[in-house]
């Protein structure tokens, strides 16, 4: 998984990421992390288009890249990585184990929410991934 160095910029209920090596791609919110969690997707989204329309993926740039962009354009906020998650477009199986307790909890929530035991993992998988891992 590649992760593109990001600007984070904004104040109070208002603030956006921008993705300097997607240009056009970006995303917002009322916080910083939703904001971020708002840009993950976009460039999940972007990507994809790019990849339906067999343009290049580009290379994560440099520290010193990003950050030069972020000098030259004004921003004063902050920076932060966000990562590709790109679909290969193939399922795959994979055997795992869980508590019983756990996969009961799982199928319950996944019933509740209309989606397969699969679906489900890997909806909470992705938006754990998002988070950052909190």
């Amino acid at each position: 998984m590649s992760r593109y160095l990001a600007i984070v910029d904004g104040s109070g209920k208002t603030w956006g990421v921008v993705i300097p090596d997607f240009p056009g791609c970006h995303g917002g919110g009322a916080t910083p992390e939703a904001a971020v969690a708002d840009a993950t997707r976009a460039l999940r989204e972007f990507a994809a288009d790019m990849t339906a329309d067999r343009e290049a993926i580009p290379v994560p740039s440099s520290w010193d890249k990003i950050t030069a962009v972020a000098k030259r354009e004004g921003y004063s906020g902050g920076f932060v990585y966000v990562p590709l998650l790109l679909d290969k477009m193939r399922p795959v199986r994979a055997n795992i184990s869980l508590d019983a307790g756990l996969l009961e909890q799982i199928d319950r929530a996944a019933a509740e929410h209309g989606l397969t035991r699969s679906a489900f993992l890997a909806s909470a998988a992705l938006e754990k991934i998002v988070a950052g891992g909190r």
